[in-house]
């Protein structure tokens, strides 16, 4: 069954999560397809997410990749799949639960109700609302969103969130195929690149928890990108147009 609203959620090694976030999702009140773009876990996460396409009867969808390239790149490579349907609300989600799949509702109805274009599940607009993180992370990641206030401007107290609900607008006035980044600095880039293009941009307060399950993806790289790809992003945003 086709839904308007398609949930993309990239995988590796979330054969411990994949279910239960999968159950969640698909069993909401409102209905959300589910693409999963899985990097060829070699945990096997991408076969238990095929059994799952057969007991939700065309509404799991599955892209495996040849190799893990980062967030970014997964998270492109599902925004073209969904481009090319007819899917009109596009939803960024980890597959971790850190995410709670009921925030999707309120997302779904400020992008189909209200005259935003982009909602963000924020960590930070009332305050900070993360569970179970280590001080030193909650630390990182809220600097992190104070620092590309400030060199970007761009009005958003969580810009490195990566619960997102996007209108298919949004992704076709973009070029997906110059998105420079792939982690932290990866969400900034898209809510940037949105700003710029006079999109509208609501945050909406969320909690967030840390995952039960599995590992965390967080490297010195990721870290080392969001810091000096931010003074890039804002440098290229001078001198060309950054959607080409």
């Amino acid at each position: 069954m086709m839904s308007k609203a398609l949930v993309i959620i990239p995988t590796y090694n979330e054969i411990e999560n994949i279910s239960n976030v999968l159950d969640k999702v698909l069993n909401l009140k409102i209905l959300f397809n589910v693409l999963i773009v899985d990097d060829n876990s070699p945990d096997g996460t991408a076969l238990l997410v095929e059994k799952h396409i057969d007991k939700y009867n065309s509404r799991v969808f599955l892209e495996s990749r040849n190799k893990k390239e980062g967030l970014g790149k997964a998270y492109t490579h599902g925004f073209v799949w969904a481009l090319e349907r007819d899917f009109e609300y596009i939803f960024e989600m980890d597959a971790d639960l850190s995410h709670n799949p009921e925030d999707l509702i309120r997302m779904y109805k400020e992008l189909d109700e209200s005259n935003c274009d982009v909602v963000i599940g924020s960590r930070y607009v009332r305050g900070i609302n993360v569970v179970n993180w280590p001080l030193s992370r909650i630390i990182l990641s809220y600097l992190a969103s104070i620092y590309s206030r400030l060199i970007t401007g761009l009005p958003v107290k969580d810009a490195t969130s990566g619960f997102v609900g996007y209108k298919r607008e949004v992704f076709e006035k973009m070029n997906l195929n110059s998105i420079l980044f792939n982690g932290y600095a990866f969400q900034i880039e898209l809510k940037f690149k949105a700003y710029k293009n006079n999109f509208r941009i609501l945050e909406i307060p969320i909690i967030f928890k840390d995952r039960i399950y599995g590992d965390s993806k967080m490297n010195g790289d990721i870290i080392f990108e969001a810091i000096f790809g931010l003074i890039k992003l804002k440098i290229y945003s001078y001198f060309y147009n950054i959607n080409k």
